[in-house]
C-alpha cells in the first residue's frame, strides 16, 4: 500500500508514509471485509466509510503533524485516521456523532494501541471547545462551507484541512489561520460523505 498507493502517488513525507504503514487498517474494517487495503473508502456501517487510504496521507501530510500537537480529528468513523495522527506524535481528540460508531472506535484504538486518543460524541461541525485551541483540525467530511467554529478553534498558525462542496464534488483545501484571517493555502478534488451538523449538511 505504502509504495504504490502512497509513495507513487506523490506522497512524500516520510513519518506519514511511516505511521501510514505501521497502523494495521485491517482492524479498522468490519470483519467481513477483505479489501482493507483497497485504493477505496470502504463502508463501516451507519452510512459511512473508512477514507481511502491515499486521501488519509494527504490530509496527515497537509496538517504537517509535528509530535506533541494537540490535533483534533472531526468524523472519527472507525479510528483509522485518529490512529495514524496519534501514530504521528500527536495528542489526537476524535469526535463522531453517531454513538456506536464512537465505541467501535474505542475498541478498535484501544486494540491497536492507541487508547490514549479521546474519543468524544458529538456535533463535529462545532469542533470541541473543552480542548480548544488546537494545533490542527482534520475533517473527513464534507461541508458546504468551512465551519466558522472549527475555524475559531484553531490557535494562531494552526492548520485546518477539509472537504468543501456539493455531495458529488468538492476540494480539499488546507487553511492555516491568520490575523488576517483565513489562508488557503491548497486545494486538490476529493469526494468524502457529507459533514453532518448544524454548520454542515441536514442528516
Amino acid at each position: 500500500m505504502v509504495a504504490r498507493q502512497l509513495r507513487a502517488r506523490g506522497i512524500e513525507d516520510e513519518q506519514v508514509l511511516r505511521a501510514l504503514g505501521q497502523v494495521p487498517r485491517e482492524l479498522f474494517v468490519p470483519k467481513a471485509e477483505r479489501r482493507a487495503y483497497a485504493d477505496a473508502a470502504l463502508p463501516i456501517g451507519h452510512g459511512q466509510t473508512i477514507s481511502q487510504p491515499y486521501m488519509v496521507a494527504v490530509i496527515a501530510e497537509a496538517l504537517a503533524v509535528r509530535p506533541g500537537q494537540r490535533i483534533l480529528d472531526v468524523g472519527t468513523g472507525s479510528g483509522y485516521q485518529a490512529a495514524v495522527l496519534a501514530e504521528l506524535g500527536a495528542e489526537v481528540v476524535t469526535i463522531e456523532r453517531i454513538p456506536e460508531l464512537a465505541e467501535q472506535a474505542r475498541a478498535n484504538l484501544a486494540a491497536t494501541g492507541y487508547d490514549g486518543v479521546e474519543v468524544v460524541v458529538g456535533d463535529g461541525t462545532l469542533g470541541w471547545p473543552e480542548r480548544a485551541p488546537y494545533d490542527g483540525i482534520a475533517v473527513a467530511a464534507a461541508a458546504p462551507a468551512v465551519p466558522e467554529t472549527l475555524y475559531e478553534q484553531l490557535r494562531q498558525g494552526g492548520r485546518m484541512v477539509v472537504p468543501v462542496g456539493g455531495p458529488q464534488a468538492q476540494r480539499l483545501e488546507v487553511i492555516v489561520r491568520s490575523p488576517e484571517g483565513q489562508a488557503v493555502i491548497h486545494s486538490v478534488p476529493c469526494r468524502f460523505v457529507p459533514l453532518v451538523g448544524e454548520e454542515g449538511y441536514a442528516e
